[in-house]
């Protein structure tokens, strides 16, 4: 008794880890359809986040030339031929929830396709991966150095592999300030040194967060960091696309399968040869069915495909697959005795197959939740799409004066003072016409254009800019109605016809009738 309480003591007094150690994955290179295509993904996706911010676009002398540029200095938004103000905010926010909602009918269908494909974190983590096998090995090799004690030849290696890391994290940085300045003339400035500290300090931390999540941390972000592996299962149902292992056809598996059928055991098409967790960059093994960590990149597909060519089996152990068909494919087999040979091939009770992804396009990727998504998707594109077509490039706001809000002249008419800003909304000057409309008897004057009083004035107003006059209207006393009168401001640019109103109110004092 005195014994087992010695030994609970101690062990209580041993202190355990709240995480387990990471383990190393050493993902192998796959080959195949999918393979080809998250080449082709991380190809582009590389190719438009280095290369945009070097595309030019002319949008004449007054404007910059690059194509697209956030210019936060001047509180602009370039992208393309559009021009985005900051009171035009609500575009940028209209596009990431264009984003969201497309992010959750892609899971709804493909399931995690963004996570395996497009995610910047998949891409960086697949170019650091080309640079650890073109260094290093492939995943063999790299086991073998990774296990074995520090040499010449291995510190050499690994200080060749991190400080391309290095460089790759430095050009992300790099291509990231690019879209905030003239990329050219930003360039120039930080190799000599004249850049602002905080170019210098965004490629540092942008450097120093690549470096770390995509070689360092590389399936920990995806596993522990990213909240997108919890909401996603929110986003799936039964007829959601997902990386499947077909155990109705696989198992039982075994390495020994000329044995097993000789001794008379049911054996699975599954050889049981790991070549699926090999190529897995999250290290996990897909036969054990869908996990949190997996972000349906379909390497395992691959991989899987390779062997049973080389067995002569059919292809799609590892496939993509809903869980419906899983789900009917195993019922096919449990009943039936034998498996469908392919897993779009199903069983009718009549013993009779048929293909299930004949018709999958129209019975899976079209139901309810999708038209939501989609509808909701499409809405908020068309409204956006209508409002940037048919927004005001010539705008104009009005401030009345406070203090005095009225002022009695010599000859008995009365004065308001105004505050117009006018916004020209364009890359080029535009001459403004101003006119007051609908104050009987009213002329206006103002201030820094030395003409008589009259009810409309040409001004001229720079490329891309907010211009402030002060503008004075007065009314003659006989002809005021009421203490507060309601007119407008029109302006016009009668070149491109572009035209904006803004109705006022013209205070005035009683009068006795």
């Amino acid at each position: 008794m005195e014994r087992r309480e010695a030994e609970a003591v101690n062990s209580a007094k041993v202190r355990r880890p709240l995480y387990a150690a990471r383990k190393k994955i050493f993902p192998k290179r796959a080959s195949g359809s999918f393979r080809q295509f998250k080449w082709i993904v991380m190809a582009i996706t590389l190719g438009i986040y280095y290369l945009t911010p070097w595309l030019r676009w002319d949008r004449g002398p007054f404007a910059p030339d690059q194509a697209v540029l956030l210019d936060l200095a001047n509180r602009r938004f370039y992208l393309f031929f559009i021009e985005i103000w900051p009171q035009e905010f609500y575009y940028v926010a209209g596009l990431l929830v264009m984003a969201g909602v497309g992010l959750f009918l892609v899971t709804s269908t493909v399931g995690r396709a963004w996570c395996g494909y497009t995610c910047p974190q998949t891409v960086w983590v697949d170019l650091f991966l080309v640079v650890e096998r073109a260094i290093e090995g492939d995943r063999n090799a790299r086991m073998k150095l990774d296990a074995g004690p520090w040499t010449a030849r291995k510190l050499v290696l690994r200080v060749s592999k991190h400080a391309i890391w290095l460089v790759i994290g430095a050009a992300t940085g790099g291509a990231w300030i690019f879209y905030f300045a003239d990329a050219p003339t930003l360039v120039g400035e930080l190799f000599t040194g004249t850049a602002a500290p905080i170019a210098y300090i965004t490629v540092a931390v942008l450097t120093a967060t690549t470096y770390t999540f995509g070689g360092l941390m590389r399936e920990q972000v995806c596993t522990y960091m990213c909240p997108w592996p919890r909401i996603q299962a929110a986003m799936l149902d039964e007829h959601s696309l997902t990386v499947t292992y077909n155990d109705w056809r696989g198992e039982p598996r075994t390495r020994h399968a000329k044995k097993a059928r000789a001794a008379g055991r049911p054996v699975g098409d599954c050889v049981d040869c790991n070549a699926c967790v090999a190529v897995c960059p999250m290290g996990i093994d897909i036969r054990d069915g869908q996990q949190l960590e997996c972000i349906t990149c379909a390497l395992c597909i691959d991989a899987c495909d390779v062997v049973m060519d080389k067995l002569g089996r059919e292809r799609g152990l590892i496939s993509y697959a809903t869980l419906s068909d899983y789900n009917d494919n195993m019922a096919v087999a449990t009943a039936g005795g034998s498996r469908p040979v392919s897993p779009s091939l199903v069983r009718t009770a009549d013993g009779r197959f048929f293909d299930k992804l004949a018709h999958f396009h129209i019975r899976k990727f079209f139901r309810p939740r999708t038209y939501v998504y989609t509808g909701a998707w499409s809405t908020i594109g068309l409204v956006l799409l209508y409002s940037l077509l048919t927004r005001d490039r010539l705008a104009i706001n009005v401030l009345h004066d406070r203090n005095p809000q009225f002022v009695t002249l010599s000859d008995g008419s009365i004065r308001n003072g105004y505050t117009v800003k006018l916004l020209n909304m364009i890359p080029e000057p535009r001459t403004i016409m101003v006119t007051v409309q609908g104050l009987p008897g009213a002329q206006m004057s103002i201030v820094g254009i030395g003409l008589p009083a009259d009810r409309s004035f040409a001004v001229p107003v720079e490329p891309d800019h907010l211009k402030l006059v002060k503008v004075f209207v007065r009314q003659p006393l006989k002809q005021v109605a009421s203490t507060a009168q309601a007119f407008i401001f029109r302006v016009e640019d009668r070149t491109s016809f572009d035209s904006n109103e803004y109705t006022a109110t013209f205070n005035a004092p009683e009068i006795a009738r």
